[in-house]
């Protein structure tokens, strides 16, 4: 049980992030799904809705829980939450752009491009968060 605890403590950031980060996968997908086939709405619409909601999802699920950002004075979040919209823009076209190509011009699956892009998605959120969003000591 120490070992187990002692791998969560030295990961705990990673394994925090995986978490939240498939709770915001879960998001977008519900919200996308149910957009796009039970509402009827175009896939991009659909797409850029959920992106949007995923994306208040995962600020609030960072910033709070995985990279434990306390400072909350209104300079701060402004700062944070540009900073995390930002990044958030640059992987949604990353994702829209992968769903248009691959689904409309490619003939691949919506879902399972949707999955793909995911992926590709989840890293580069990460690699922003931790080394421009939430770096610490940045605050000060």
């Amino acid at each position: 049980m120490e070992k187990i605890k002692a791998l969560f403590v030295k990961y705990k950031e990673i394994i925090l992030y995986v978490f939240f980060g498939g709770l915001t996968t879960v998001v977008n997908f519900v919200v996308y799904l149910g957009l796009k086939n039970l509402l009827g709405v175009p896939m991009v619409a659909s797409n850029i809705t959920a992106w949007a909601v995923s994306v208040l999802f995962a600020y609030v699920t960072n910033k709070l829980y995985v990279f434990e950002s306390r400072d909350m004075t209104p300079r701060a979040i402004v700062r944070e939450l540009v900073s995390f919209v930002a990044a958030r823009l640059f992987s949604g076209v990353v994702d829209t752009g992968m769903l248009v190509v691959l689904v409309d011009f490619c003939h691949m699956n919506d879902v399972i491009v949707k999955i793909m892009a995911q992926v590709v998605v989840v890293i580069l959120n990460y690699i922003f968060s931790k080394l421009w969003i939430f770096k610490k000591g940045k605050e000060e």
